[in-house]
């Protein structure tokens, strides 16, 4: 596995941010205009530098999914529309693993489900 350089660090940055190859290219300090851009693109094909994309991108959706629970929470408390509530107060309970399970009764050896929809 070769060595990441600066460049193609800062590479991995830019296009796990959403930016063009082109523009990531420029920024992260490849030539200018298409040559910049094709040497970018080999370089996107090396497996230490789509390693290194692989983990921009994880740390990208893990900053996300923490303003996604806070959002989801805040809808849950205050939004205006009770359904706009309850949908993402079931959001809520599903993700934290309590909203898929149904509950279900034992009755003389008889497993009993019983099925509840709020929709």
């Amino acid at each position: 596995m070769g060595k990441l350089t600066k460049r193609q660090k800062d590479l991995c940055y830019y296009v796990a941010s959403g930016l063009t190859i082109k523009k990531s290219a420029e920024l992260a300090g490849f030539a200018k205009g298409e040559s910049g851009r094709v040497n970018a693109q080999r370089a996107l094909k090396l497996s230490h530098v789509q390693e290194q994309l692989r983990k921009e991108v994880n740390e990208l959706i893990g900053i996300s999914a923490v303003n996604a629970t806070h959002r989801v929470a805040n809808l849950s408390m205050n939004a205006k529309s009770e359904y706009v509530q309850l949908e993402a107060s079931k959001d809520i309970l599903d993700r934290a693993g309590f909203g898929k399970e149904q509950p279900s009764l034992n009755i003389n050896g008889q497993d009993m489900k019983i099925l509840i929809d709020l929709g």
